[in-house]
């Protein structure tokens, strides 16, 4: 019953004065309004002939709005009054255009729509939850109510990665077509892959002619270079215990997943091939062949679920699965901390046969914290503690550092803000030195 049955129960006191019987009067009153009531719920349109369905986007970039439109078909003879409350998960930032407070008419045989914009706050998939549809009579004296019914198919949002260093890749492939001689600039490197042979002009250098070939076409000939091509990376995501640690307002692995992105779109167009690897104590995700540009929204897809799991890395596992996977030399980028700890104890164990068949790069974003207690002057004894155990981290970054280097690994450390850009351009002069 609805606070309508109330008031008309309590108005009906007003008058047990009137009545020689005061009981009588209450049974009497009490009777008339359960009878209007029931007649009430009687004229409601039942749920059971209602069919819902759903319709929208399947897929939105975090920041940016997705609309699903939930339908409701009116299979009964009945009017439908009706609130309708659509739950998603809180995450899903849902907002719909009609409000759980206002009244949903439907005539019978027809078709409402009703859009929620949803503007996630997180990525990965958001679902809906549960459908609540309370149908009023035509007095407003009663309703029913059903959760989960009528049967609604269910609805899952994915939410991709921001990809906030997209606005770096004009400028990166911009220096690639330089590296490849498509585009004339400063700093033009020759190449380190023969192409072809063509007549020399005034300016070339003159250790690119080919004497060979300018004898046999009695005409000067230089050999032509190109950057290598067809060459193969691997990108590791650890998505272990470091990579829950917040960076400013997002957790390690969202700039990891920000720089992989970055760097698979760089390599695809440079031809290059692509394989990411997600994993922890098990294997979170794996894509192969992310090579071409096509296949950049299956990698987007990919990495959206992911999550940092508070488990330690298995790095001997992920070994094992790039030198089993990996046979061919390979660039094996590997986004992690430099925390002597997880990297210690278990990457450098393993670290000489890996480094002895693939190019190591590890790439690590530092935490904005320790730099700031390490800059700021102490003012209370406990903020001297903080900068000391601070420089005591770095330090021993430091140290780790020297020891991958020690190993022929390549060493990034930077900002989670500058991370991406960073491992664009180790890759590029990594390309343009031949060093792939």
């Amino acid at each position: 019953m609805t606070w309508r049955a109330a008031a008309l129960l309590a108005a009906g006191a007003l008058t047990l004065p009137a009545w020689s019987a005061p009981f009588v009067g209450v049974a009497v009153m009490a009777g008339a309004v359960l009878l209007l009531v029931t007649v009430d719920l009687a004229l409601a349109a039942p749920l059971r002939a209602l069919v819902a369905e759903r319709a929208g986007e399947r897929a939105v970039r975090l920041g940016g709005t997705a609309t699903v439109t939930l339908h409701l078909r009116n299979s009964s003879g009945r009017p439908l009054r009706a609130r309708v409350r659509d739950a998603w998960v809180p995450s899903a930032g849902a907002r719909p255009e009609v409000p759980p407070t206002r009244m949903v008419h439907v005539a019978p045989g027809e078709v409402r729509a009703l859009p929620s914009h949803l503007t996630p706050t997180r990525r990965g998939d958001r679902a809906a939850v549960a459908l609540t549809v309370r149908s009023f009579g035509p007095l407003g004296l009663a309703f029913r109510q059903r959760t989960g019914r009528p049967a609604t198919p269910p609805w899952v949002l994915r939410v991709l990665p921001r990809f906030d260093s997209r606005r770096h890749l004009p400028e990166k492939l911009s220096r690639l077509r330089i590296i490849a001689g498509t585009q004339v600039g400063r700093g033009r490197g020759p190449g380190t892959e023969f192409d072809a042979l063509r007549e020399y002009v005034p300016g070339d250098d003159a250790r690119s002619i080919d004497w060979r070939a300018s004898a046999r076409r009695s005409e000067v000939l230089v050999r032509t270079w190109r950057p290598e091509r067809d060459r193969r990376l691997v990108c590791v995501l650890d998505t272990g215990r470091t990579s829950a640690v917040r960076l400013g307002d997002e957790p390690r692995l969202d700039a990891s997943i920000d720089a992989t992105l970055l760097l698979a779109a760089l390599a695809a167009r440079a031809g290059d091939r692509v394989d990411v690897l997600a994993a922890d104590a098990v294997t979170r995700a794996s894509v192969g062949g992310a090579e071409r540009p096509a296949q950049w929204g299956r990698l987007a897809h990919a990495l959206a679920p992911l999550q940092p799991t508070l488990v330690e890395t298995d790095f001997r596992m992920i070994a094992g699965e790039l030198l089993r996977r990996h046979r061919p030399r390979s660039l094996v980028v590997l986004l992690t901390a430099l925390e002597p700890g997880a990297l210690g104890e278990g990457l450098l164990p393993v670290l000489p046969r890996l480094a002895a068949r693939h190019r190591v790069l590890v790439a690590a974003a530092q935490d904005p914290v320790l730099a700031a207690l390490t800059v700021a002057p102490p003012r209370r004894p406990q903020d001297a503690y903080a900068a000391a155990a601070a420089w005591r981290t770095l330090a021993e970054r430091d140290r780790l550092a020297a020891t991958l280097t020690r190993h022929n690994v390549l060493v990034l450390d930077t900002p989670a803000p500058h991370l991406a850009p960073a491992l664009a351009d180790t890759y590029l002069h990594l390309k343009s030195t031949a060093q792939l």
